[in-house]
């Protein structure tokens, strides 16, 4: 019985298995559907609020996530096909559609403050620089109330290009974020030169972070570091009053997560009550 478990497991993995050909088949739909989505623009942001430590009820700024829609109007899940599109010309359509609803945001919204998600790929690719000076072009506040934020696995892939990025855009008035900090393998050196204007400390320090002293320590190191080459710290994943609680007593600046609210396509500020407020 065993042996043939085995075999039928050695079997499968092989190319041209029907689990193989099925899980191909899924992975081609999934990114069929990206495809179609981006090109009938079935593209959203979803918004999440980055709130200040010392003052949780005020947003330091938000977090606009792209979302893609199948042709139902449902959300295809980033999970199911962001690691395959990464390094491809359909990641860097993705970067385009994500910058381009972040860009229309903040010309509608001139009092606001958002964050985009960017691949270092993206950088010197034609459609997405066009899209970025367009966007400056359309309103001289733009640029100031713009945050570009790069992985840190990205920006490690070609860190001399990332760096003249930043200075040219610097100059111009963007922020930049260090996304997913710790998460990845990023030579210190570089950070002096790369000049994040805040950084992101990866979910994984953050979690149960107030009764686990290995991701206290790592948070600390992570935070002494960003102090050391004056950024700001935000806390992604922070899911619980204990966690903001023992971040705050730190010294983080800034925190991210369900706790504050979950990304929504629905922004108070889109609604005729929160407007009225304002």
């Amino acid at each position: 019985m065993a042996q043939d478990w085995q075999e039928g497991v050695g079997a499968d993995t092989q190319s041209g298995s029907p689990l193989s050909f099925a899980v191909a088949e899924a992975d081609r739909q999934i990114l069929d559907m990206v495809r179609d989505g981006l090109r009938r623009r079935r593209v959203a942001l979803a918004y999440q609020p980055v709130a200040l430590a010392a003052d949780v009820g005020q947003v330091a700024f938000y977090e606009g996530l792209i979302r893609i829609l199948d042709e139902s109007g449902r959300i295809i899940p980033a999970r199911d096909f962001i690691g395959a599109v990464e390094t491809t010309e359909l990641g860097r359509l993705i970067d385009c559609a994500a910058l381009e609803l972040g860009l229309e945001t903040l010309f509608r919204e001139p009092g606001l403050r958002l964050s985009v998600n960017m691949s270092a790929r993206s950088i010197g690719y034609a459609r997405w620089m066009d899209t970025l000076q367009r966007g400056l072009a359309a309103h001289q506040t733009v640029a100031e109330r713009l945050i570009l934020e790069i992985t840190e696995g990205s920006a490690m892939l070609m860190p001399e290009l990332v760096t003249s990025f930043m200075d040219d855009l610097h100059r111009r008035g963007i922020c930049f974020a260090l996304d997913d900090f710790g998460a990845g393998f990023t030579a210190f050196r570089y950070l002096r030169d790369f000049c994040f204007d805040l950084v992101k400390i990866d979910g994984q320090f953050i979690r149960d972070i107030h009764r686990n002293p290995d991701n206290q320590v790592m948070t600390r190191a992570l935070m002494a570091i960003a102090r050391q080459f004056d950024m700001f710290t935000v806390a992604e994943a922070v899911e619980t009053a204990e966690e903001a609680e023992w971040l705050r007593a730190a010294g983080v600046e800034c925190l991210q997560g369900y706790l504050f609210g979950a990304p929504t396509t629905h922004p108070a500020w889109t609604t005729p009550a929160a407007r009225r407020t304002a």
